[in-house]
């Protein structure tokens, strides 16, 4: 886990971090501080990894108490003004986000900040490469490493910078991206079929047009083959047509 602090004069811009950090497993926020003197409790009082910080704050800005910390954690800066950047970046600020900060562009920041740690703790963000034979892998979800075997996966989707690992009763989402997942499935056991679909091979109850028919919860569901994945799907079902 990444402990991280938010340090901000404004409860909303806090809300909105708080937010966003829930929505990525790797983060853990330890505490919301209103200025430079609580992040400076905060961070004597706790093994903080990751800060962001606010510039423009009463009686210290987030630069100004920057530079007071002799082994500070990794910083990314939020504030709503732009002219900032470049002094900020001379202070090694692993990022600078500008308010309102999107999730998008949150995650592309603190997916900076996973992996830089993970260099340094010699870690790992994403999904653990399954040993030669296995029939399973980890992931990283929920703030714990979940197991998940390769016969339960119905399909996989991908959703921006997460995964959603879907079988027949349950899920796991993930932050990772679809890419970074599939160069770790096995080739023959699963297929991708759209930029954001991969499937089981032996979950395709049908081919109708341009679907897929999969059984999920139940019921049949179906998912679009993209224009890109369609011959090689195609030979694959030809290999096995009767």
């Amino acid at each position: 886990m990444i402990n991280v602090i938010i340090v901000d004069d404004e409860p909303l811009a806090q809300d909105v971090l708080e937010t966003h950090i829930q929505r990525v497993p790797e983060l853990n926020l330890v505490q919301k501080c209103s200025n430079a003197l609580e992040a400076n409790d905060a961070l004597r009082n706790n093994s903080i990894d990751l800060m962001f910080l606010d510039i423009q704050m009463p009686q210290l800005t987030g630069i100004d108490f920057l530079r007071t910390l002799r082994n500070p954690p990794l910083v990314i800066f939020t504030t709503a003004y732009p002219n900032y950047a470049v002094e900020g970046f001379e202070l090694n600020a692993l990022d600078y986000l500008l308010k309102p900060i999107s999730l998008e562009r949150f995650i592309k920041a603190t997916n900076k900040a996973i992996d830089q740690i993970d260099l340094t703790k010699g870690g790992s963000a994403t999904a653990d490469t399954p040993s030669d034979g296995a029939d399973y892998f980890f992931v990283k979800a929920d703030k714990k490493l979940i197991k998940v075997n390769y016969d339960d996966i119905v399909y996989i989707e991908g959703l921006k910078d997460y995964v959603i690992i879907r079988m027949e009763n349950s899920r796991v989402i993930t932050l990772q991206t679809m890419k970074s997942l599939e160069s770790k499935l096995p080739a023959g056991q699963f297929k991708r079929i759209h930029r954001s679909y991969i499937v089981g091979t032996d979950k395709i109850n049908a081919i109708v047009g341009n679907m897929v028919e999969i059984t999920e919860k139940g019921q049949a569901k179906h998912l679009p083959i993209g224009k890109n994945y369609r011959e090689e799907l195609l030979a694959i079902i030809n290999k096995n047509k009767l």
